[in-house]
């Protein structure tokens, strides 16, 4: 039967129900099949990625022994037949990762017998390895893959489901950026929205500005040379998943200051820099400095070519006229320039800047603001991240723009902690903390009906900003809150009958990929108390 059909047997077969996030199309039977070991092998046209990615699951589900909390007393199942590996088969070995990659694919497992998972693309094969392995389940002694036989045709709803990742405010070490990407993997999330550099640091490398990492990086050990980028995004590529990195311009720029103080506007106000800027410390490019376009522009062709994905963010957010009217640099261009204002000024170096960037061959990525709240009309080939409010993603499509969705009352996963502001006892601007629920509630979609604009929706990208965030409780604020946003981007807010999903639908089938990631090393949070896990239903209120 259909998924869809039986969403109400959840706490009767959890087990048939134990894939996160659930695929678009789901047939089950009411057999059990032993596995004894479970062997995964490549047929036919192959690829290394494919290659490395069996090896990586043959270790995964021979080395689980993995029982949903709901299992915990159900004993050993009696099986019907027994599992004969899995022979996993591309259309295409092709490794190109983009925006436009195929990742469904359809994975069929008999009674007894071999089963068959088949892709048009490695990474299709990847997001079939994943739900495979979620489908093996311990049975005493040995292994069992219940309710057989199983039949999934399955793919992505949106192109682009991501995780925004601030190594600025807070270093990261490379092997937790591992251990995220890991993560990530297990959810069929495929963009690491890398915002590498901000004001407080600049961690990175820079062949061209090598005195931006030695003056702006916390210390040596907090920095990323070229060979760690590159091994992040290699570890990345291997499970499905693009690097974006974001280079955010002309705000947010203190740290460069640090380095080349010419280039700058308002440089670390105190102690009223919040007059200057939306966090401290303030500084911010000087847009009537045609030296700061050169600069950008260099930064860009430095760092277009070390990251390869199609897409490149240049930031654009949070700028402050402040900073800008009390420049006496910026003052004395607009007294010479009597046609021109701040606001052109603005515009015309944001436009500098894209068109340098469209000129590497990248599509840029821009927060809202450079369209929303400047005279600047970007192209409509740019990518709007909107994260202001709910409204934005319908005017942004309305214009024509492709948008990923971060509303920050939403996916803000950093939220709810309170302020960071040493002198201040209160909330910070975006409390309360979202709750899964709150995240899995979001719709990205709401209120918009034209086919034209759903179009131009690309997905959705959860954001972990860095300012009460490190690598030592990194995986409590992202999981399982991020998996809630991964079954919604992948499988969509309803089922194949229009049945919208509820979070008292879901929740059994989310603990398990909680305990599942747990399992897998990833210190993801509990939801309830383990007595609820063991009981699904029964924590609900009436």
């Amino acid at each position: 039967m259909k998924i869809s059909a039986i969403i109400g047997l959840l706490a009767a077969v959890p087990s048939a129900l134990a894939v996160w996030p659930i695929p678009q199309t789901f047939d089950q039977g009411t057999s059990n099949t032993k596995a004894h070991w479970v062997s995964i092998h490549s047929q036919g046209k192959t690829s290394a990625i494919v290659n490395r990615a069996i090896q990586r699951y043959n270790t995964i589900v021979n080395n689980e022994n993995f029982l949903a909390p709901a299992d915990y007393d159900r004993g050993t199942l009696q099986t019907s037949g027994t599992f004969a590996g899995l022979a996993v088969s591309v259309d295409s070995s092709d490794e190109s990762l983009g925006m436009s990659t195929d990742e469904s694919y359809t994975l069929d497992v008999p009674v007894s017998g071999q089963a068959t998972l088949k892709a048009k693309t490695p990474y299709g094969a990847l997001r079939g390895l994943e739900t495979f392995s979620q489908l093996v389940t311990a049975n005493g002694p040995t292994k069992t893959i219940a309710n057989t036989p199983i039949h999934i045709e399955d793919a992505p709803k949106y192109v682009h489901r991501g995780l925004l990742f601030d190594t600025a405010r807070n270093f990261y070490s490379v092997e937790s950026i591992f251990r995220t990407l890991d993560a990530m993997s297990y959810n069929k999330m495929n963009v690491l929205h890398w915002h590498v550099v901000d004001s407080q640091s600049w961690p990175i490398e820079s062949k061209t500005y090598p005195e931006l990492q030695e003056k702006g990086a916390y210390s040596k050990s907090m920095s990323y040379s070229y060979n760690d980028v590159q091994r992040v995004i290699a570890y990345a590529r291997d499970r499905g998943i693009r690097v974006i990195p974001e280079f955010d311009v002309p705000g947010h720029t203190y740290i460069v200051g640090l380095a080349h103080p010419e280039l700058m506007s308002c440089m670390n106000k105190q102690p009223n820099w919040d007059k200057y800027a939306a966090e401290p410390p303030s500084g911010q490019l000087n847009i009537a400095k045609p030296e700061t376009i050169e600069f950008t522009n260099k930064i860009v062709d430095e760092y277009a070519k070390l990251f390869p994905d199609e897409v490149f963010h240049v930031g654009g957010d949070e700028v402050n006229r402040n900073c800008w009217t009390e420049d006496a640099d910026v003052q004395a261009y607009l007294a010479a320039h009597p046609d021109e204002s701040v606001e052109t000024l603005l515009a015309s170096w944001y436009g500098k800047v894209h068109d340098h960037l469209e000129a590497t061959g990248k599509q840029a990525y821009t927060w809202e603001e450079t369209l929303f709240h400047s005279e600047y009309k970007p192209n409509n080939q740019t990518i709007l991240q909107v994260w202001m409010d709910h409204t934005s993603v319908d005017k942004a499509t309305a214009k024509g723009y492709r948008v990923v969705s971060s509303a920050y009352d939403s996916y803000y996963l950093d939220c709810g902690h309170g302020a960071w502001l040493s002198n201040f006892d209160g909330n910070s601007w975006c409390d309360p903390f979202k709750t899964w629920m709150h995240v899995y509630n979001y719709d990205v979609t709401a209120n918009i009906t034209s086919p034209e604009q759903l179009d131009l929706i690309l997905g959705t990208e959860v954001a972990a900003w860095s300012e009460q965030i490190d690598e030592t409780v990194i995986d409590s604020r992202l999981w399982p809150r991020a998996a809630a946003m991964a079954e919604t981007a992948w499988s969509g807010k309803t089922d194949s009958t229009g049945h919208v999903r509820t979070t008292a639908e879901v929740a059994s089938r989310l603990h398990e990929q909680r305990f599942r990631m747990v399992g897998r090393g990833i210190g993801a949070e509990p939801m309830q108390p383990l007595w609820c896990a063991r009981n699904p239903g029964a924590c609900n209120l009436p």
